[in-house]
Formats: C-alpha cells, structure tokens, sequence
C-alpha cells in the first residue's frame, strides 16, 4: 500500500493556490547523515519534502511556483553509473519528471546558475527556515546575487514567509489514501504488540520482546516509526526508557511503546501488559483506572470539539481515581486545581500524527485552540506512573508504570480507532497471553 504521484500532484496543487501569485516555495531533501567511520545512518526523507514530492532522495531542492507554464521544478542528482554500482540507481532529472511528477527537473550542479531567475520574478519566498543551515545559508546566496545585480534592474524578492504555517496546516487534515496506509500502519503495529504479548514470558530481556516487534514490522514491509519502548517493572516510570537490556521479572508489567513507519507514515500503540500473564491487585486496579480515562478521553472527540478536551476528560478521570485509591487526598476539583496529580500524570493526552509520528501541526493559534475535524488523526494516550522510591504512597503500587495508547481518525460522526486490533481489557489481555 504505497502514496501513489496522482496524490502527490494534489498536495503540490493544494499548497500552490495557497501561495497565491507572485510567490515562490523552497523545499530541501533531507542529508545523509554520518553514523561513524565510512557509515551513514540509513536514510529516511524529510517528511514535509516527501509530502509534496514523493521523491526518495538526498541532495534535491522542489521549486514550486505558482502560475508558472512549469510550476514543480526538481533539482536532483544527475545519474552515475560508477556511485550508482557502488551505493544504487538514481533517478536523475528524466527520472524525476517521469516517474515522479516534476514539470521539469535539472541537475543539482545547476542550481546556483538557474535558482536567481526563477527567484527574480517572485515577491514572497516560502522556505522553511532554520531546519538546515548549509541550505539557509544558499538560499541567502541565491537572494545575495539578485542584490548584487539591482542595477540592471532585477528584482528581489520583498518577502520571506515561513512555509510551515501552510504546509502543516494541510498535512493536519489526511486524505482517502493516506488514511488507508496509516490504517494499514496501525494494523501492522497492532499485530507486533500481539504478537509481543503472545512470546513474552518471564527470564526474558527487554530486548528481546524488541525483536519481536521489530521483526513483524519487518515482514510487512515496514520500519520503525521511533525506537521502541520496551520497560519492564519500574523501567515504565520513565516515559521515552529505550535502553531495553534488563531482565524481565515475574510479578512485573511491561509497557511496551512501538509503532512501524509504512511509507513514511506512522503508527504509535503502548500497551502495558503482566510480564507472566495475569495481573495483580493493585496492577489491575492502576490498569482499569488508565482504561477508564481513555475511554473518557474516546467520548469528547468529535468534529468542532477543542484540542484540550480529550485530554482534560482523561485527567479528571485519573485524578478522581487516584483519589479513590487513596493516592491523593482531599476533593478531587482540589487536586486539578493544584495540579498534584501530575505527581503521576505528567504528559499530555495525545499528539497529532502523521508522517511524524509527533506530526508538526500547531494545537493552537494565539488564544484560540484547534478544533478537530474529520480527517485529522490523534492518539489516546493517559497513563499513571508511580515512582519506585515514592513513600508517600501504598507500597503495593511503587514502581508500576502503565500507559495504554491508540491512534485515532476523526470522521463526520466521531471516531474511528486505527489499532483496536490489539487487546486492551484486562481480561482480553490475560486471554491472548495464554493462548499458544
């Protein structure tokens, strides 16, 4: 399930009449980026380049201009047979605009000569800034030598614009077929999660439920959309633990956060689950008690309803039964008001999500605060961490993180929840990890 170029045609269209006349956008690939020795990390695109582009790699620049006779031109690697044979094939610029779209596309070592002519007739320059400085700092260059020619009576553009604020908006809102492939995302990570739950026993390490999960990904084709999470016993208390090498323990939970990348989209699961299959008192208590503020967070989504909603639902909810458990005292409006819940709920309720798996959208604008509309895609994320050397509280519940995470779509009439194929209920998850 791939992005196909009639989808990226619009994106490109969609961002052009935005622009408006007399406007031109700057977008740069992403670098390679050294490992150590002789190595580079394997490469992943820029996500807002391979948003508009589709384009797969390094050392490309998109001009978008709107009106233009040619309104995408692509700079890219020209083609090599000796790299190619040593590092693979290129598209080169007859690539670029047969198989990927561009109006028209030129070689990299070009750019310099023909990047202040196109610039010339523009009034606004949108770009990205301070996300690369080497290409802030030729994009300066570019600018510098239509100054430079002022005379002959060149024009420079007058206005620079953060080309964020329009792309990011629209990539707020998902289309029919990037909904598909992060359904499918979540289908993959939905399955990894199972099958770690299904393996997981006590004496193993960390790392290798890990493998578990890496390895589904793997076998659908996917990556890894973040380093996963995998925290035994109190190694859940800290929230982004990717150390995974200890031991885990009979009588502990695990919290596992993991989600694969299928075409540059992302799915992001956690669940949390007893390391020899069945839950204890105190466990299922702090468990139920996390389930029951996502579901209170389920119930306030829908179109037209603020950003902050969801989350306040799940943390009134927490909060009620963490006073309940005896782990706060007083009202439960007094400890919202004091905030001392966050003592064990200390993160937000969700995220946007997307190509990033923290996608770059804003939540609010000024004093006003984002309201949700069908197409956008969010997760579910409460949880309750209880520090291991917290004496201020029953020693049966120290040490016991859990986080319990879904993503979700927001459609006409509510929600649709793109990872329920893994369990969640107490009972469903005790079921599952019995089953061989």
């Amino acid at each position: 399930m791939r992005i196909g170029a009639e989808e990226y045609a619009a994106r490109r269209a969609r961002l052009l009449e935005a622009m408006g006349p007399g406007s031109i956008a700057l977008i740069a690939a992403a670098p390679e980026r050294p490992r150590n020795h002789d190595v580079v990390y394997p490469y992943r695109q820029d996500s807002d380049f391979r948003y508009l582009t589709g384009f797969p790699e390094p050392e490309a620049v998109a001009v978008l201009l709107p009106g233009a006779e040619k309104p995408y031109t692509l700079f890219c690697r020209a083609r090599d047979p000796l790299m190619e044979t040593w590092h693979g094939r290129r598209a080169g610029p007859a690539g670029a605009c047969e198989r990927y779209g561009a109006d028209q596309a030129f070689t990299l070592d070009e750019i310099d000569q023909r990047l202040p002519d196109l610039l010339a007739h523009c009034e606004r320059v949108f770009f990205r800034f301070g996300c690369d400085a080497a290409f802030d700092q030729r994009v300066t260059g570019w600018v510098n030598a239509l100054r430079a020619r002022l005379r002959s009576g060149v024009h420079v553009p007058r206005e620079f614009v953060n080309l964020d604020t329009l792309l990011h908006e629209q990539r707020r809102v998902k289309s029919a077929a990037e909904l598909a492939v992060m359904a499918e995302a979540g289908r993959i990570s939905a399955a990894a999660h199972c099958r770690a739950m299904r393996v997981c026993r006590p004496g193993m390490y960390e790392y290798e439920l890990e493998a578990e999960i890496l390895h589904e990904f793997g076998r659908h084709g996917a990556g890894w959309s973040y380093p996963s999470i995998v925290g035994g016993g109190d190694n859940a208390c800290i929230l982004h633990y990717t150390e995974n090498d200890a031991v885990l323990r009979d009588g502990d939970l695990v919290l596992i956060d993991a989600g694969c990348e299928l075409d540059h989209y992302a799915g992001d699961i956690t669940r949390t689950f007893p390391v020899n299959g069945r839950f204890s008192g105190p466990q299922r208590d702090l468990y139920e008690l996390v389930l029951a503020a996502q579901q209170a967070a389920f119930a306030e989504i829908r179109p037209g309803q603020a950003w902050p909603a969801y989350h306040d639902a799940a943390v009134r909810t927490l909060t009620a039964g963490l006073v309940d458990l005896g782990l706060l005292a007083g009202s439960v409006d007094e400890r919202l008001a004091d905030e001392s819940y966050r003592r064990f709920y200390m993160h937000r309720t969700g995220h946007w999500l997307g190509m990033d798996v923290h996608d770059p959208s804003e939540y609010r604008s000024g004093e006003d605060w984002c309201r949700l509309a069908p197409g956008m895609v969010l997760t579910v994320e409460p949880g309750l961490y209880v520090a291991p050397d917290d004496s201020s509280v029953d020693e049966r519940f120290r040490g016991i993180g859990i986080r319990i995470e879904d993503d979700v779509v927001v459609t006409a009439t509510g929600f649709d929840v793109l990872t329920g194929d893994v369990p969640k209920a107490v009972d469903d998850v005790e079921a599952l990890m019995r089953a061989v």
